[in-house]
């Protein structure tokens, strides 16, 4: 079994070669083959170059279409039996890999990390204002798009190889609430969703705007059905 390790990053020289060089530890001691893939989201500082000097292979956009972008190339192009994208900082540790992987062997399609299922293993909140945000969103989605996925957000997903390229081969949301759309599209293809609590620390340094991104997130919900 091959496991790929996708990773969208746009301006992330700070964090990458640190959160690569831990994802390579924790690979060395695993059982499984195995390729680590950055999609480089038009990243206008140096984590192109702190990627290729650790040995990881790049995929690079010319332009910054948004986080979905990143990893529908990433899904579509990596060549893992299993596909796994994880948030270039690290913010769910990649040893939950370990984790996610038994519900593969008793037939789950997708398996996706949760903050919402175990709150003793959030080692590192976010803001107050954060999480009542995200439990507000989880709410707009549970009522227009999908139910009974208590997390929808948390960037730390899996999928099959069959599953990852049909769900993402008709996926078209570029932006933040590309994780609602596939989980929609998963759904709709009926393949079998596990949500499952996985360790998670907030990095101060996100990216998300807590207002102009939850806007558009909002429009972009709003959009999934009309789109499939």
């Amino acid at each position: 079994m091959q496991i790929s390790i996708i990773i969208p990053a746009y301006n992330e020289e700070d964090r990458i070669s640190d959160s690569i060089i831990s994802i390579k530890e924790f690979l060395t001691k695993s059982s499984f083959d195995s390729e680590i893939i950055v999609v480089d989201d038009g990243s206008t500082d140096n984590t192109v170059s702190n990627c290729k000097a650790l040995g990881v292979a790049v995929l690079e956009q010319k332009q910054n279409k948004g986080k979905g972008a990143a990893v529908r190339r990433g899904m579509l192009e990596s060549s893992g039996d299993i596909k796994i994208f994880t948030d270039a900082d690290l913010s769910t540790p990649i040893k939950e890999i370990n984790t996610i992987l038994p519900y593969f062997k008793k037939g789950y399609d997708v398996v996706i990390g949760s903050r919402a299922l175990q709150n003793e293993l959030i080692r590192e909140h976010q803001p107050w204002y954060r999480e009542a945000m995200g439990k507000i969103f989880n709410k707009i989605v549970q009522f227009l798009v999908i139910k009974g996925i208590r997390d929808t957000q948390c960037g730390f997903k899996a999928f099959t190889s069959e599953a990852a390229l049909n769900i993402f081969s008709e996926s078209k949301i570029d932006g933040f609430a590309f994780d609602v759309e596939a989980l929609y599209l998963a759904s709709k293809n009926n393949y079998s969703v596990k949500e499952v609590p996985v360790e998670w620390y907030n990095d101060e340094r996100s990216k998300v705007d807590p207002i102009k991104d939850s806007i558009k997130m909002f429009f972009e919900i709003i959009k999934i059905k009309g789109l499939h």
